[in-house]
């Protein structure tokens, strides 16, 4: 059996008995989503949370007073930003803001793979936001939490392969490996995080090219469109005639040879949405 093969089976068999070290979120992420979802919650009390981190803070006014999300009155406490935002959005946000923490490589060998993930993740959040703000029942903070996420799969997958310093140099058995595991195990990932089943569902199934969302579009057609699209001009785009079969950019109406990110009318949105996780 090769080292690939044995590390397929042992992620596997790992998962399917619960063994599996899944990241797990920052603590001031689970605080806050715990406060969230308490239906009594007020916006002072969520503020109290927020505020013990300091520069999770400093973030979020940031974002509040970003072009996405800023009010004609700037944003100058966080108690304000989550009662101009709204609480659900808030949790979102600050979910979001906390997830480049997890992909900051422990082992040297990880740097580029890690930084290449992450910037592949920012790069499909902010078209998700892009298109969703074109289908007003998908909102806009839980497309940028789901790009962001659609591929968190492949951080067990990482860690396990920094052991094996020839299977992280053999770029192409490793992409294949990564690429079979990373929708199933993003999918456990989420659940023991117990995010809602729209969001375990965009990790499952982002990648599944003939999925047809029963009351779609929804949020996983727009993570799909999200990430085929930003492999446009690379190794990875898939063929005209095989993205024209693609459901999911039917049912937004989007052309399957147009990135929406190449459109003037969204560029500026785009670069808005990549910047709340640049320059930190």
């Amino acid at each position: 059996m090769s080292q690939q093969d044995q590390l397929y089976t042992t992620i596997i068999n790992d998962l399917q008995k619960g063994k599996l070290v899944l990241p797990t979120l920052p603590e001031v992420a689970l605080k806050v989503r715990e406060v969230a979802n308490n239906p009594d919650v007020t916006a002072v009390q969520l503020a109290d949370v927020i505020t013990t981190d300091a520069a999770l803070s400093a973030r979020l006014l940031k974002v509040a007073n970003s072009p996405l999300y800023r009010g004609r009155v700037e944003v100058e406490s966080v108690q304000t930003a989550v009662t101009r935002l709204g609480i659900p959005m808030i949790r979102n946000l600050v979910t979001s803001l906390v997830m480049e923490q997890m992909f900051r490589p422990t082992n040297k060998r990880l740097e580029n793979r890690m930084r290449d993930l992450w910037q592949h993740s920012i790069e499909v959040a902010a078209a998700s936001q892009v298109i969703a703000s074109k289908h007003p029942h998908i909102a806009n903070d839980e497309a940028l939490l789901a790009g962001l996420l659609h591929e968190i799969g492949a951080l067990p997958i990482l860690m396990k392969a920094a052991d094996m310093p020839e299977l992280l140099e053999d770029t192409r058995r490793l992409d294949t490996l990564i690429e079979n595991l990373y929708p199933k195990i993003g999918a456990a990932i989420l659940k023991s995080w117990d995010f809602p089943e729209t969001l375990v569902t965009v990790a499952a199934e982002h990648a599944n090219l003939n999925r047809n969302s029963q009351n779609g579009p929804d949020l996983t057609d727009v993570v799909q469109v999200a990430n085929l699209q930003s492999y446009f001009n690379t190794s990875k785009a898939l063929d005209p005639n095989t993205r024209d079969k693609v459901l999911s950019f039917q049912k937004l109406g989007i052309d399957t040879g147009i990135s929406v990110v190449e459109l003037d009318e969204n560029s500026e949105e785009y670069a808005a949405a990549l910047a709340l996780f640049q320059n930190f």
